[in-house]
C-alpha cells in the first residue's frame, strides 16, 4: 500500500452543527478517514474574524463540536482531530504569508464582499477580516495538504492558496506543497425558513435539538409557497421540507410523498409530521452517543490534547522549512 494522500479540513466553532453539517461535511469526513491521512481542525481562530465580538460560548462550542465529530462517525485512531489555537504553528505561518500576498488578491475574493453584505450587522472592516483566506491558506499549507475537500462556492479559497505558495516558492524555492481542491457534491440543506440552513439565520435544525424541538421546528417549516390550501396541488421540487425528505426518508416512500404531494393526496401537515419522526429517528443514535460523549468531557479533551500533538509534529516540520528558506534562524 502507498503513501496515503493527506487531507485537512476545518470547522469554526461559532455554533451548535445541525443537519446541513450531517449531510454535508461530516458525512464526507467519515468517508475519507479510511481513504486519506486526515487532519480534521476546529479553527477557532477563524471564527475571531466575524465573531470576535461576542466569543462567551466558544469554548462549550469546541467541546460541543468534537462530540458531534464523534459521534457522527470520526474516529480519532483513523485521523486527527484538533483546535487551530492549540498549534501556535498556525499564527506564525499566517504571519510569513501575509508578508508576501498582494493586497489585491484578498479583496478579490468573492466571498468577502458576499458575508459583509450577508452580516451587515457586524463591523467586518477588520485586517483579521480581509485577511482570512491567508490564515486558510496557513492551515492548508503546514500539514502539505493534497486535497482540500470543499464545495464550489470555496473553490476560489483554495486557488487563493495555490497561488500564495507559488508565489511564496517563487521568492524562496520549492518549499511549500501546492494543494488540489476536491469538489464535494453535498445537498445544500434549506433551513426552516427557506433560506440555506445556517447558524447565522438562525434556522436550523441541530444535531443536538431534542425530538420536541425537532417536531416543533419542522411544524413551522416553510413548504411549497404557492400551495395556499390543503386542496391545493404542490411542488415538491421547490418544497424545503421536501429537500429534507430526500436526506432522511427511505426511496420508495419518496415516491409516494411526492406523488401525494403533486396530487393534493398529502397534506402540508402531515408530509412534516413524516420528515419530523425519519429525522427524530435518523438523529436518536447519534445522540445517544453525543450524550455519553458529553458526560465525560476530559475524554474529549483528551481527544483534541493528542491531536494538537500530532498536528504539531507535521506543522513544525513545514514551518522549520520555510522560517529557513527566509533566513530566519534562532537567534536565542
Amino acid at each position: 500500500m502507498g503513501v496515503r494522500k493527506r487531507v485537512l479540513s476545518g470547522h469554526r466553532p461559532t455554533g451548535f452543527l445541525h443537519l446541513g453539517h450531517l449531510v454535508g461535511a461530516l458525512s464526507n469526513w467519515t468517508q475519507m478517514q479510511d481513504e486519506f491521512e486526515c487532519f480534521y481542525a476546529i479553527v477557532d481562530w477563524h471564527a475571531l474574524t466575524t465573531a470576535y465580538t461576542d466569543t462567551r460560548g466558544m469554548t462549550d462550542f469546541v467541546i460541543h463540536t468534537v462530540a458531534d465529530w464523534v459521534a457522527a462517525g470520526l474516529d480519532p485512531q483513523r485521523c486527527t482531530m484538533f483546535v487551530q489555537s492549540d498549534v501556535k504553528e498556525h499564527a506564525e505561518m499566517h504571519l510569513l504569508l501575509s508578508m508576501v500576498t498582494p493586497l489585491p488578491w484578498l479583496e478579490r475574493v468573492p466571498s468577502y464582499k458576499e458575508l459583509k453584505t450577508q452580516l451587515e450587522d457586524r463591523d467586518l472592516n477588520t485586517y483579521g477580516f480581509l485577511g482570512y483566506p491567508v490564515l486558510q491558506a496557513a492551515d492548508i499549507v503546514l500539514y502539505r495538504a493534497d486535497l482540500v475537500p470543499v464545495g464550489e462556492d470555496q473553490l476560489p479559497h483554495v486557488e487563493l492558496t495555490r497561488e500564495i505558495v507559488r508565489r511564496f516558492n517563487s521568492l524562496y524555492g520549492d518549499v511549500l506543497h501546492e494543494p488540489a481542491a476536491r469538489t464535494t457534491r453535498t445537498p445544500r440543506l434549506p433551513g426552516t425558513d427557506g433560506r440555506k440552513m445556517s447558524k447565522s439565520y438562525n434556522n436550523t435544525l441541530q444535531l443536538s435539538d431534542p425530538p420536541e424541538t425537532l417536531h416543533a421546528k419542522i411544524a413551522k417549516m416553510m413548504t411549497d409557497p404557492a400551495r395556499a390550501r390543503r386542496t391545493d396541488p404542490g411542488n415538491p421540487d421547490v418544497c424545503p421540507a421536501f429537500a429534507i425528505h430526500k436526506c432522511f426518508t427511505p426511496a420508495e416512500r419518496l415516491v409516494a410523498i411526492d406523488a401525494g404531494c403533486r396530487s393534493a393526496a398529502l397534506g402540508c401537515v402531515d408530509c412534516k409530521k413524516e420528515l419530523a419522526g425519519n429525522v427524530v429517528e435518523r438523529l436518536g443514535p447519534l445522540q445517544e452517543r453525543r450524550g455519553a460523549l458529553l458526560r465525560k468531557p476530559e475524554d474529549l479533551k483528551e481527544i483534541l490534547r493528542i491531536g494538537a500533538m500530532r498536528a504539531r509534529e507535521v506543522a513544525s516540520e513545514t514551518l522549520d522549512a520555510a522560517r529557513s528558506a527566509i533566513g530566519l534562524g534562532e537567534h536565542a
